[in-house]
């Protein structure tokens, strides 16, 4: 098992200009971590060659492996040059996946940002046949390369761990698996300890993160809170610090001789490089006494 950062959580710092994606290499090394997570949000490399060759070089140097490349898609287009137009695109970042030497991506299949229409089984079930089409594509296209392509439980209308397997199922290609979130699910109102156990032997990746939680009769006032499908508040915490049961997770994920990669994400209110670093330490910790 290693432990290693995602550049999400270090997006302040790369939109304030405090850091780039080459300090954060450096910065993940000295700071415990054994790879580095690529989400382009604050830097982009798949127009940008150079640097993506200079991310794979430092990389190296730095002994922190690139385990993971994760991207926006959304394949539920509504006409097929708009979808064509979509694998041609998502294809471009498998090849810079290709590029940076890496053999695991994970996209999404529908926009992040959806209506709360969107968010139902029925436009999830109409939604099916693109999702699974596009999915497919990439995959195959991934293949010829080594690459295992994922979904994660992420976005609102492919997020609780049923849904996840129904595309997983659909697909049925060897190296389409889930990128599991181990607390994304409460985003969906599901027992995030369930939805972990339900999807756990389908997962080449995981990802741990924190949230604080309140119910949705009781509003906790002003800070980075957001709704859940179903009203509730979440906000994002430092692994360790929420309300998640991460204890029973990791035993879990340890009980279960996972021993790929683990992927920190930070997303709550304090300082990003403070709290990644607590973060990394206290998983460390969590993963020792379990």
């Amino acid at each position: 098992m290693k432990i290693g950062l995602s550049t999400y959580s270090l997006l302040n710092a790369l939109k304030a200009g405090e850091m780039t994606v080459l300090d954060a290499i450096g910065w993940i090394a000295e700071n415990g971590g054994e790879h580095m997570e690529m989400v382009p949000y604050g830097f982009t490399l798949v127009d940008n060659p150079e640097l993506a060759d200079a991310v794979r070089e430092r990389a190296k140097a730095a002994g922190i492996e690139l385990s993971n490349y994760s991207m926006p898609a959304n394949f539920v287009q509504p006409d097929e040059d708009a979808f064509e137009a979509e694998m041609a695109r998502v294809k471009t970042h498998v090849d810079l996946v290709r590029r940076l030497g890496m053999t695991h991506m994970r996209h999404d299949v529908t926009a992040f940002t959806i209506e709360p229409a969107q968010m139902t089984i029925r436009w999830f079930e109409e939604s099916l046949p693109l999702i699974v089409k596009g999915s497919r594509i990439i995959a195959d296209y991934a293949a010829e390369f080594g690459i295992t392509t994922t979904i994660e439980n992420h976005g609102f209308s492919v997020q609780a761990s049923d849904r996840v397997q129904r595309v997983l199922q659909a697909v049925d290609r060897p190296n389409f698996k889930t990128t599991l979130d181990v607390g994304n699910f409460m985003c969906v109102d599901e027992n995030p300890v369930i939805g972990v156990m339900k999807n756990l032997p389908y997962a080449s990746l995981v990802h741990f993160k924190d949230f604080y939680f309140r119910p949705f009769d009781e509003p906790p006032g002003g800070g980075d809170w957001f709704r859940t499908s179903n009203g509730n508040y979440l906000r994002g915490a430092i692994v360790g610090h929420g309300d998640i049961p991460l204890r029973r997770i990791v035993k879990l994920i340890k009980q279960s001789g996972y021993d790929g990669n683990i992927t920190i994400e930070f997303e709550g209110m304090e300082e990003c490089k403070r709290a990644s670093r607590i973060a990394m330490d206290n998983l460390r910790a969590l993963w020792e006494e379990a």
